[in-house]
């Protein structure tokens, strides 16, 4: 049985386990995949991260990839990291870099089982800021350099290629080398906020050819996490990566409030497995969820049956079609061979389903996305009751860095 064949039957443990700690977020990126912003009061506390952790330890995880939001922005952050690489968790986190400070840098550099990924979508600050917030490109590369002056060899700068960026590769390539840092690009997909924008910054047919050229000529030793497995119709050589769809098989997510789903891009009610809080914990959602179960099951090519690059893509991402409208055993909206735009006319206006809750800033709309400030004192308390779940300050409770000594 090959490799593929093996995974896509599921496994004991996912391989690849995102865990976004809050939806509280400095910033107001338009493409953020879990519209992000306001912290959410029922996000899990530190008591119940802590026992997350634990059952990740029994399941013998060997890591989880930690995102938001902005998870620094959480007052025990630094003591959940510290927690789970004590129990043989290691930990992978996504930040815009607002809390790397000089200090933090050496802390981390100095530590073992962190690795760090800074978040910036252009190699420059014009292009950056488009889409992340006027000051992000500075943040961001702040940080880079504090963690390349500390020692911390190989952090991940984390792009999500559009169509404003994908002509940046070179450059980004190049920041990462002066950095002595890794590059890793991500596919941009309809999900949270960036259903509102994929139309505007999602690659054209000429810029897919360009990125999936430019991966074959340059990116060894580039990171995908499998993003771009549907480019691979466009040629002979395959990029390097599963080829598969891996929700809920080797993939999943476990939202702030404990919710668990198949796939990080699927944040929505059609994919929810069930919840870390239930009696079975983490473990028997991964274990036992009639939609993990499902998921396992031999999937059928559908639309895709007929075309002779079926086994090159697979039929493209799960979350895409679905944001799209188009069905999961149709052509990826992307379809490298026209399959997908040419379905997507198909779709009436309005019909494509849409992302789960917003917790977007409401002073600060994704269509003038830009910084939001970082207050660093006390607040108080938030009102007793709220319009939604999402409305209260989205840095609730954000203390000041504590005292060197320790990475908590």
């Amino acid at each position: 049985m090959k490799l593929v064949d093996h995974m896509s039957r599921g496994l004991d443990a996912p391989i690849c386990l995102t865990w976004e700690l809050t939806y509280a977020c400095n910033l107001s990126c338009v493409h953020c995949l879990s519209s992000s912003g306001r912290r959410d009061p029922r996000e899990l506390d530190t008591a119940q991260c802590r026992a997350v952790i634990d059952e990740l330890q029994r399941m013998q995880v060997f890591y989880v990839n930690i995102g938001g939001g902005e998870p620094t922005v959480r007052p025990d952050f630094w003591d959940l990291v510290d927690y789970a690489t004590d129990h043989q968790v290691g930990v992978k986190f996504s930040t815009n870099g607002v809390r790397i400070t000089q200090e933090r840098a050496r802390r981390l550099a100095a530590g073992d089982y962190v690795d760090v990924q800074i978040s910036l979508d252009g190699a420059s600050a014009a292009v950056n800021d488009a889409v992340r917030g006027a000051g992000s490109y500075a943040t961001a590369t702040t940080a880079m350099r504090r963690l390349a002056d500390a020692g911390f060899a190989d952090f991940k700068i984390s792009v999500v290629v559009t169509r404003q960026n994908v002509g940046q590769l070179d450059d980004f390539a190049a920041m990462a080398q002066e950095f002595g840092a890794q590059l890793r690009l991500t596919r941009l997909r309809p999900s949270g906020r960036g259903a509102d924008v994929w139309d505007s910054l999602h690659l054209g047919a000429d810029q897919q050819r360009m990125l999936y050229d430019w991966l074959v000529e340059h990116g060894e030793g580039v990171l995908t996490g499998d993003s771009f497995f549907h480019l691979n119709a466009l040629g002979d050589t395959a990029l390097p990566g599963l080829n598969l769809c891996g929700a809920g098989r080797v993939v999943c997510l476990i939202d702030p409030v404990g919710d668990v789903y198949a796939c990080p891009f699927a944040i929505h009610e059609e994919f929810l497995a069930g919840s870390v809080l239930s009696p079975g914990g983490f473990a028997g959602v991964w274990r036992d969820a009639p939609l993990f179960a499902s998921l396992r099951e031999p999937q059928g090519a559908g639309a895709c049956s007929s075309c002779s690059a079926f086994d090159a893509c697979r039929g493209g991402c799960m979350a895409a079609k679905f944001f799209t409208g188009l069905p999961l055993d149709g052509p990826d909206p992307e379809c490298v061979r026209g399959h997908g735009e040419r379905a997507l006319e198909l779709v009436a206006a309005g019909s494509a389903p849409r992302p789960g809750a917003d917790h977007s800033h409401r002073t600060r709309p994704a269509a003038k996305a830009g910084p939001v400030p970082v207050t660093l004192g006390r607040r108080p308390p938030a009102p007793a009751a709220v319009d939604r779940a999402c409305d209260v300050d989205p840095l609730a409770g954000f203390r000041p860095p504590r005292p060197a000594g320790s990475l908590s």
